[in-house]
């Protein structure tokens, strides 16, 4: 089978897996006034955002249960059992009924399509990276930015999807019936990933290595130092993604950015991130992941702040796609090589497991809750700058994981 057909097994599946989280966030507005209706704004996006959180709590369930899975059973089941859950729970939020038709128990609806798309993404970070790390050692860092890649094109898709809603309906109708047009775009490519995924042969490395009868036992009782390396290294890429997902809301809500220019600067960072982080994964492979890597990070903690502080004092389109886009290069250029950096941490017969864990233990404390808190430090002290904050912690943290990498694969 050629190596082009096996990116797009790992790549259509992830970035459908990644879409359908895009739109939650992005429409977390239009959501949260059919399922949250407190009569208060911020109280029904606080809402909104936090049953976006509950997702990342089904995260570490899914990494172990699917992680452990792929290990034993083969990368290709656990891929395809993944798009197969997520397929279901984007089903769910497509045709949910809303609060003011069945009360209360909406919620409950909406919050348990959530857990399925959480326990499903737990593990497709883990068996798709494996996956697409394990085909040619040699290019480990090139094809294991595909990943990386296929989540820029769920960016581009989510955010020109919104973007283009936005501009198109009236409010009324976006909050009314538009927010659902997404989630059945995202159904209807559910099928065709899982048509790929299917028939795509296990790869080489993992198909030439011993396997694990228990991958969890093995990882816990003997990978903890480098599942904590794992984690630390996912820190900077996971807050950037997440901020990100933020930022047209924090645009329309607090800058006054129009959302339709807020929704193009996130297009450009997902088409940033799509571009580049093959080039950068490609890099890595040559000079070394540590030489490509750490320069974003350093570059992204001393610029962060002022970047932010020049955009809340000149609110415009210019500044904000400077913003996104300095931050679509840093993700491509930390988070393409992250991958193939983090799989050649874990030995094969317990890669998957260790990936998985290392990265699901990781987002629900960095990424899941970033939309909640930083809502509601805005809210509670009236700084606009505290998404730069956060940005700048998650860059000295990255910086002090690749050191702590770069030992243990030395």
């Amino acid at each position: 089978m050629s190596r082009a057909r096996v990116v797009l097994a790992a790549s259509v599946g992830n970035a459908l897996e990644w879409f359908d989280l895009l739109v939650f966030g992005y429409l977390s507005g239009p959501i949260s006034s059919q399922f949250f209706p407190a009569g208060n704004e911020v109280a029904s996006l606080l809402a909104t955002f936090a049953t976006f959180a509950v997702a990342f709590a089904a995260r570490p369930l899914g990494a172990a249960v699917l992680g452990a899975y792929a290990d034993r059973a083969g990368r290709t089941k656990a891929l395809t059992l993944a798009v197969a859950l997520m397929t279901v729970g984007t089903a769910i939020i497509a045709f949910a009924p809303t609060f003011h038709q069945i009360g209360p128990a909406a919620t409950v609806v909406l919050v348990i399509a959530r857990l399925i798309q959480g326990f499903s993404a737990g593990g497709e970070f883990g068996s798709a990276t494996a996956f697409l790390a394990e085909q040619n050692p040699a290019r480990r860092g090139f094809y294991a930015s595909w990943q990386v890649a296929s989540q820029g094109f769920a960016t581009v898709l989510a955010a020109g999807f919104t973007g283009v809603l936005t501009a198109m309906l009236a409010p009324a109708d976006l909050q009314g019936w538009g927010w659902r047009i997404p989630f059945m775009f995202g159904l209807l490519l559910g099928p065709v990933s899982l048509y790929i995924r299917w028939y795509v042969p296990e790869p080489p490395e993992y198909r030439a290595a011993d396997h694990s009868a228990t991958p969890l036992r093995e990882t816990l009782a003997t990978q903890k130092r480098r599942l904590l390396v794992a984690m630390s290294l996912i820190v900077l890429p996971t807050v950037l993604t997440y901020i990100n997902l933020f930022m047209p809301g924090y645009a329309t809500r607090e800058l006054g950015i129009p959302a339709s220019a807020a929704f193009f600067a996130a297009f450009v960072t997902g088409a940033v991130q799509l571009t580049t982080a093959p080039i950068f994964g490609a890099l890595s492979d040559r000079y070394g992941r540590l030489r490509v890597m750490a320069p974003g990070a350093v570059a992204m903690l001393v610029l962060v702040y002022p970047l932010y502080l020049w955009l809340q004092a000149t609110p415009t389109l210019a500044a904000m796609l400077t913003l996104q886009a300095f931050s679509g290069l840093v993700l491509a250029s930390y988070f393409g090589p992250a991958p193939s950096v983090m799989a050649e941490l874990f030995p094969v017969r317990v890669r998957t497991t260790g990936l998985a864990l290392g990265y699901n233990l990781a987002v629900p404390l960095f990424g899941g809750l970033a939309p909640f808190l930083i809502t509601w430090l805005i809210a509670a002290s009236g700084d606009k700058l505290a998404p730069g904050y956060y940005v700048a912690f998650a860059s000295a943290v990255g910086l002090l994981a690749l050191l702590a990498a770069r030992r243990l694969r030395a």
